[in-house]
Parts: C-alpha cells; structure tokens; sequence
C-alpha cells in the first residue's frame, strides 16, 4: 500500500508536516507494511514558507527588517538554493497580526520591509520568487515595498512621499531611474486567491481597509488616491491595470508586482502543488490523505485540500481526508473530489484542549489509524 500525505496546517496547533507525520503514524500502526510519503501543503498563506522549504529542501533565513508601523521586526524566509528561488509571506514583514488591533491604521503602516525582504534575497543571490501576499497591514499600492527596490515616489515639492496611504495622498511622480539593476533579473510567482481590482467598490479600500482599521471617510479618500497612483504609474508604466483581477490584492500589492516586477498572481495552492512536485508523488499512490484545521463550504470552493483532490482524481485516486472540525456543509467537499472526510476529534473537550499540540497529534493518529484498518492492502 502506497499513500501519499499531503495536510494543511492545523492553524493554532500542528504545522503541515507535523499534521502528516501524524497521520503517517496512525496509518503505519494499521499497516505496518505500507509505504506512507509525507508532503508539505499551504495555500499561499501562513505556513508556506515552511511548507515550500520543506517540500524543495531549502533553508530559512532570519533578517530585520522594517515593520509596518516602521520599526524594527524580525523576519523569516526561505532559500532554495539550487534554483536561486526565495519563498516569502509578506505577513513576515507587513503583516496585520504584528499590530495591536488599537494601533491599525492603513494611513500609516508600510510595506517598505517586504522590499528589504526582496533586497536581500537579492544579495543572497536569488531570482526566483514565490510570494504570499496575504494577512496585510497595509493599504500603500506597495510603493513602500517598491521604494526599498528602489523606486522613488515623490510630492509636488520633490520630497519623497511618506510611509502608508498618507503617501499616496501626496503623490505627484514617480521614478524608475534608481531601481537596483538585479530586479530586471527576477520573476515573481505571486500566491493571490482573491480577483479584486484595485479601486472602487470591489477595491483594495472598500473591501479589506476597515479590517485594518480604516474608516468610512479614510475609505473614501484612499480610494481616490490609489485611482490617481495607479494614472500616474499608467504614465511610465504602460502595461499599468487597476482593473486586472488581484491588483487590489493585500492593499494594492497585486497592482504593484504586476506594474513594477516582472510578475504573475496565480492561485496560492497551485504554486505549492506545482513548486512540491506533488503530481509526481500523487501518480504512485493507492490512496492520498489530506486535511486542515476545519473542513467547511469554503473549504470546497478551491482551498488546499480541495486542491490536492482534484490533483488526485487526475490519476483516479481515493482521497481521505482529516480535520480538526468539520461543519455541515463540508459535505459540499465530496462534491469536490474528497471521497470522505473525518473529524479527529475523540472525545467532548475544549478549545484549548483539542488544539493542544500533544492532543492534536495523539488525535489524528488515532483516527488516522482506525480509517486504514478499514481500507484493503493494494
């Protein structure tokens, strides 16, 4: 029996490779004899980094960097050293849980430390980037980003504009001239699940700015001044589309990698799938566990466990999946590709009980063991 694992991370409790050795554990207590390959799986989001590094044998890199309330943060990101490949969540540096929630104002919080993330990969000698942009702070287009590359934004007084949207109020040209050269050389895979564009009523201002602590009226103003950011950035920058799907993407970063980096958004779990070689793993197998925290309706509209399932069922491969919780419309997942899902959960407990990392672990083996002493030996 050959089983390939592939498990989203539990949040809060076990990491995506923790969840697999998990269930790997269980599913060789059942068969002894079975051959069970554990795979790192992320959407784009939290956990990749680790998942990605993982999966394509690189390293992590600790630096700091600028926070998004312009002070000093510390930050981890990954190296594939063999493809030059850096592997980067911009949370790391701009993300909206490194503020108190009385402190979140897009008016002031910069994306400058993603950038300084960029640069130093840079240094280290990387050109490819695979990029998470979700979980932001931020509501700047990215010029901050874009202005530790290099990039100049300037005021009518030709002072370089400050942190935040307030920068983008301020805005009157922007420059090229100094980018560092080595940008030319890079190509970005940027992980973006979400098709808003950057202005309007479906924009980066309207949808995600009062989640970060943005008001009616701050609404209304940033939304003008990304409308004339992105005018200004149409003048140099020909190919400049506020309306693509994803350029309102984390406060307007999708509009600023497309404009200004030679990019691509595409979905967060296909990147993972692609960059991990899954497919390869998935094609040998008998059967392909997967999983995360709690399976539900979205969980069917296309997040990672729906993701490895489709990738399965290209090769006709019973999908088994586990979770922390599951609500009443996962049964939307079987739907999906997911042949059947099971809560691991063993008994009436907290919160903090189930998702004690000792618990969780002891939970998913034990219900990961109990399924495959059902399933015939192949």
């Amino acid at each position: 029996m050959k089983v390939v694992i592939a498990i989203d991370s539990l949040k809060g409790s076990l990491t995506s490779v923790e969840a697999g050795m998990a269930a790997r554990e269980g599913i060789l207590r059942a068969r002894p004899s079975a051959q069970a390959e554990v795979r790192p799986l992320a959407d784009g989001g939290e956990g990749t980094v680790e998942a990605l590094v993982y999966g394509m044998r690189g390293r992590t890199r600790q630096i700091t960097v600028t926070g998004p309330l312009g002070e000093p943060v510390e930050c981890r990101y990954g190296i594939i050293d063999e493809t030059h490949t850096a592997v980067m969540e911009m949370a790391q540096a701009a993300g909206i849980t490194l503020i108190p929630r009385e402190k979140r104002n897009p008016m002031f919080t910069t994306t400058f430390g993603v950038g300084e993330m960029i640069r130093d990969a840079v240094s280290c000698g990387c050109r490819r980037f695979l990029m998470g942009i979700g979980g932001s702070a931020t509501n700047d287009g990215g010029i901050g980003m874009l202005s530790a590359l290099g990039y100049e934004f300037w005021d009518q007084e030709g002072h370089a504009v400050p942190y935040g949207a307030k920068g983008l109020e301020k805005l009157w040209s922007v420059s090229g001239e100094h980018v560092i050269p080595e940008l030319a050389e890079c190509e970005f895979r940027i992980a973006c699940d979400v098709i808003n564009p950057l202005c309007g009523e479906n924009g980066c201002s309207a949808v995600y700015g009062p989640q970060k602590g943005a008001s009616e009226e701050m609404i209304g103003k940033m939304d003008r001044w990304m409308e004339r950011y992105a005018h200004l950035a149409k003048q140099t920058y020909p190919n400049a589309d506020p309306d693509y799907p994803g350029a309102g993407a984390a406060g307007g970063m999708g509009f600023a990698f497309l404009t200004f980096a030679n990019a691509v958004l595409e979905s967060g779990i296909q990147i993972v799938l692609e960059e991990t070689n899954l497919e390869q793993y998935v094609k040998e197998a008998d059967y392909v566990v997967t999983g995360e925290g709690q399976l539900d309706g979205q969980t069917a509209m296309g997040k990672a466990p729906v993701g490895v399932a489709r990738l399965a069922k290209k090769y006709g491969k019973k999908v088994i999946a586990f979770a922390g919780s599951v609500t009443a419309d996962a049964k939307d997942c079987n739907r999906e590709e997911i042949d059947a899902y099971f809560p691991i959960l063993r008994r009436v407990c907290t919160l903090e009980e189930a998702m004690d990392k000792e618990n969780a672990f002891a939970n998913l083996a034990d219900t990961a063991e109990q399924v495959f002493r059902l399933l015939p030996d192949c």
